[in-house]
């Protein structure tokens, strides 16, 4: 395999893992008003491929934030306990914004990346073919 090709395996990689990130950001984002939501952590793991010789990344098994749930006094929500209480969401939006910009922006530079890694091999053929 030449080198152009574990470059282009290796961003595609990073871009699977950041757009899985992304997606699971975006599930946080839109459950954070949820009661006894749990934010969803997305770990990443180098995973060598002996095939191509090369590590790439992996998107671990999907945990849920263990953080304790803030208690809510409202009586009149439909989840409340006998007490008046109900848990909210381990979810901190600006937080997941933030997590969002540089998951988004990893992105990009793997984008950037693949598309130079073509551009060299498509400008290599190029030179070949003369």
């Amino acid at each position: 395999m030449n080198e152009f090709a574990k470059a282009l395996n290796v961003t595609s990689s990073g871009l699977k893992a950041q757009a899985t990130r992304l997606r699971h950001l975006a599930e946080n984002i839109s459950n954070a008003d949820t009661p006894g939501y749990r934010r969803k952590l997305i770990p990443f793991e180098t995973a060598f491929n002996a095939g191509n010789g090369v590590s790439m990344v992996e998107v671990g098994r999907v945990q849920l934030d263990q953080s304790t749930l803030e208690r809510i006094y409202d009586p009149t929500h439909p989840m409340a306990d006998e007490s008046g209480y109900f848990d909210s969401s381990n979810v901190d939006l600006m937080i997941e914004l933030a997590d969002a910009r540089e998951a988004q922006r990893s992105y990009e530079a793997n984008l950037k990346v693949f598309e130079q890694t073509r551009k060299m091999s498509s400008s290599l053929m190029d030179i070949l073919r003369k």
